[in-house]
């Protein structure tokens, strides 16, 4: 059962950060000079708060999902959310700084944070350690939108 386990969590592990690398090279190699150009609301976190909020956010996301499928009552049907929430979540990094689309990127981000909360609310009914494991990544995204929002309003 040890390998097992051992070898979900690194199959989850690497489809997750998989997404996250994704993201992470479309807004390495898209970002600039444009974001730097744009007006930004005063709340904006530095640049540098990004990597490790967002690796701490896929660490806690891969647990949530490796102690769900670990559960007596795992469903399948999760897993396929949980993948395409990832799908959607690379797409939002491709949409804002590679095509600097931000009205589309918030139109994504709020597809996003429903997708984030069915999938809460599913963790929820099967284990409440991966329901809380995803809240910071909820209200994260919240935030993101409140920035896209402004980023919107104010350029």
């Amino acid at each position: 059962m040890f390998k097992n386990k051992f070898l979900t969590f690194i199959s989850f592990l690497l489809v997750t950060f998989v997404a996250s690398a994704i993201g992470s090279l479309s807004t390495i190699n898209y970002k600039e000079p444009w974001y730097s150009l744009l007006n930004k609301p005063t709340f904006n976190p530095p640049d540098w708060v990004f990597g490790p909020v967002w690796t701490t956010l896929y660490l806690m996301m891969t647990l949530a999902i490796w102690l769900f499928w670990h559960s007596k009552t795992s469903d399948k049907n999760t897993v396929y959310i949980y993948l395409i929430h990832l799908l959607i979540n690379t797409t939002w990094s491709v949409v804002f700084f590679v095509f600097h689309n931000m009205i589309l990127a918030l139109i994504i981000l709020i597809l996003l944070i429903g997708v984030i909360i069915n999938l809460t609310l599913r963790f929820k009914r099967v284990n409440l350690v991966s329901f809380y494991l995803m809240i910071p990544y909820l209200l994260w995204c919240s935030f993101a939108i409140i920035l896209n929002i402004n980023l919107i309003l104010i350029n």
